[in-house]
This record gives C-alpha cells, sequence and structure tokens, in this order.
C-alpha cells in the first residue's frame, strides 16, 4: 500500500479501497487505519475509500519525539495530493474531524465537503466552546470505554468491545498529544466564505458531544447539514456501523460544494 510524504517530510501510510466517488476517512485518537474496517467493506463497492494513519498512529512516521495536532490537518492534505483528488468529501471521527476541516479549508480545490463526526470540529465560537466544555466535563466523570461505547454493547459484545480496546495500542501518539488541534480553529465567517458543505454527524447516545450542542453548532452554521444517528453513541463506526455507513453514504449521494461560478 502506498505512503503519501508531508511537507515536512513526515511519511504517512494510507490505503485506497473501491472506485467511485471519494470518501477520505480520518481517525480519532484512539484509531488508525484499520479502525475503518467495518465501513470500507460497505462503501468501497459505490465509493473510493481512502483511510489515513496520522503521524504517530498506526504504520504512519512515529519516530518523532513528540507529536503536534497542528500538522495533521498536513497529512490530511498530504494524501490528497497524493491521489491527486478532486472531490472528496472527508469524513472525521471525533477529533479526526478537527484535522479533516482544516485540511477541507487548506484544498478546497480538492474537498467538496467535510463531515463533523462526533465533533465541532474545532469551530472558533464562544457560545459552542462553553457548550461543549460542559459537554467535556459530565463525560470525564465517566471510564473512557463508556464515553465511547454504550453498556449495552459492552455486555452483548465482549470481542468486538476488547477489540475496540486493542487499537490504540498500535499508536505512538496519545489523546494529549492532540489537544492542541482546535487552537485558532475556522470561526463561522470562514466556514461560510469557504463555500465547503459542511455536515454535523451526531450519534443520540453520544456521551462526549451532546446532540444538543451539535444542533445548535448546526444552527449556527448556514447552509450545514445535521445527521443524527438514532441509538447510537460517539464511536457510532464501531458499534452501529450500519446505520453509520448508510448516513455516510447518503451524506456523499447529496453534499456537493457552492462553487464560486467566477
Amino acid at each position: 500500500m502506498p505512503y503519501a510524504t508531508s511537507d515536512d517530510g513526515t511519511s504517512l501510510y494510507y490505503e485506497r479501497h473501491g472506485s467511485g466517488p471519494a470518501i477520505l476517512l480520518v481517525h480519532g485518537s484512539g484509531g488508525h487505519h484499520a479502525a475503518w474496517w467495518q465501513q470500507v467493506a460497505a462503501l468501497r463497492e459505490e465509493f473510493t475509500v481512502l483511510t489515513v494513519d496520522l503521524r504517530g498512529f498506526g504504520k504512519s512516521d512515529s519516530t518523532m519525539t513528540e507529536f503536534d495536532g497542528q500538522d495533521f490537518p498536513g497529512d490530511v492534505v498530504a494524501v490528497l495530493d497524493r491521489e491527486d483528488v478532486h472531490d472528496a468529501m472527508l469524513v472525521g471521527q471525533s477529533i479526526g474531524s478537527v484535522a479533516a476541516l482544516r485540511a477541507g479549508l487548506l484544498r478546497p480545490e480538492r474537498v467538496t465537503s467535510v463531515v463533523l463526526g462526533h465533533s465541532l470540529g474545532g469551530i472558533s465560537h464562544p457560545e459552542l466552546t462553553e457548550l461543549a466544555a460542559a459537554d467535556r466535563a459530565r463525560a470525564v466523570q465517566l471510564p473512557v470505554v463508556d464515553r465511547l461505547l454504550t453498556k449495552p454493547f459492552q455486555k452483548e459484545r465482549p470481542d468486538l468491545t476488547f477489540l475496540f480496546q486493542q487499537m490504540g495500542t498500535f499508536n505512538a501518539a496519545r489523546m494529549a498529544d492532540l489537544r492542541n488541534l482546535d487552537t485558532n480553529g475556522p470561526t463561522l465567517d470562514d466556514l461560510t466564505a469557504s463555500g465547503l458543505r459542511v455536515a454535523f454527524l451526531a450519534g443520540e447516545q453520544d456521551a462526549v458531544l451532546s446532540v444538543a450542542t451539535v444542533t445548535r453548532a448546526h444552527e449556527l452554521l448556514p447552509g450545514s447539514h445535521l445527521e443524527i444517528v438514532e441509538g447510537a453513541p460517539h464511536s457510532m463506526y464501531w458499534e452501529t456501523p450500519d446505520r453509520y455507513n448508510a448516513a455516510v453514504a447518503r451524506l456523499r449521494r447529496t453534499l456537493t460544494a457552492v462553487k464560486d461560478p467566477a
């Protein structure tokens, strides 16, 4: 499988599957390219599905002494440039959505839309920052796995719960390395001016970011799209893949960027 090289020379592992309109999946803090196994298998018959390991994750370069989340958007851009994609929909998972949104703003000629999965994408807005902080304060009172998967799923599928927890053991970077990723994020005006189509993809049972907070973000961003998946937790791509995949496919079929006619 191929590697892309970022502007600073970092080697980035990625994979390309299928054919058709492009979807690039950007993992969260505990993931890497293989975390998307249920998405690749379901979507590759209709779409080109690209997965990437951000630096410090999976098979990408992890030799640096520290990781800076501000570098991750450039990692996504490197894959877009390497594949010479011009109509990608970037789909982020949790903090991966922040990297996806910034990558879309960096390469609007390659990206038609960005889906913010379980995330506000690092949007800079005082009301949204306050709402997200309140959600986070409640979430940190729960064990990590309970923030990400529902208790019924953990009980019914201990095998997939175990595998989910193992995924993160392949990564050198940790959540602490990513926290500055949303520093100096784009404003609502920045997003409106960019012409990118933005969709918020929320899980009804997300314990990290509430539906109310995501809905408010949608209300504040003109032209944005909102998808709320019934019964889905923060890691819906893992626990409720059929519903997640259907939502992603629906968004890929319908979302296009607002292009400047000039």
